[in-house]
């Protein structure tokens, strides 16, 4: 696979912040919030939450991104470390109280509205990883190969686990729409 003009601008960005450049880490935090932010409302059940998790996220990879050792992988190394900072955030406050099962957002898109609700709350009863994946995918743009970073599994597992999720999400909203 070649890489291209805007690859290459990105690995050097990348390796920028990696030698200190605040100017770089700005750029990546200006390029990155955003799609970091979708992935952790898709994990969490608040935005609130969500939020705080990008925030410990970007402290995370401000600290370690020296030690990232491929500036290509950054987006899945990133996306990986918003997962963790997720599930820490969930296990602390599951500790507090009961978490209600998470709420799975899905960006506006060109789908009508009730078929735009149909396909979120068939994402909500879905496996929040399931879920995650699929709009990692779909929405963010992940491939396999990234995908089996984000989940640290292999990318066959990964292929499997879409493909299931696909068919459970197609079953669910049929099941909706009769």
């Amino acid at each position: 696979m070649t890489r291209g003009t805007s690859q290459i601008a990105h690995e050097l960005l990348v390796l920028s912040a990696q030698s200190g450049d605040r100017q770089a880490v700005a750029r990546l935090v200006f390029i990155w919030h955003k799609p970091m932010l979708r992935h952790a409302i898709r994990l969490m059940p608040d935005e609130a939450s969500a939020r705080d998790a990008v925030q410990d996220a970007w402290l995370a990879i401000g600290k370690s991104i020296r030690r990232l050792d491929d500036p290509a992988r950054f987006r899945a190394w990133a996306f990986c470390i918003v997962g963790h900072k997720c599930a820490d955030i969930a296990r602390r406050e599951q500790r507090r109280r009961s978490v209600d099962r998470a709420h799975v957002h899905v960006d506006k898109s060109d789908i009508d509205e009730s078929r735009h609700a149909d396909l979120r709350r068939a994402l909500r009863e879905m496996d929040r990883e399931r879920a995650a994946m699929l709009a990692l995918h779909y929405v963010d743009g992940l491939g396999v190969t990234e995908l089996a970073e984000v989940f640290a599994v292999p990318a066959g597992t990964v292929k499997s686990r879409l493909h299931h999720a696909r068919k459970q999400l197609k079953s669910r909203i049929e099941r909706m729409e009769s």
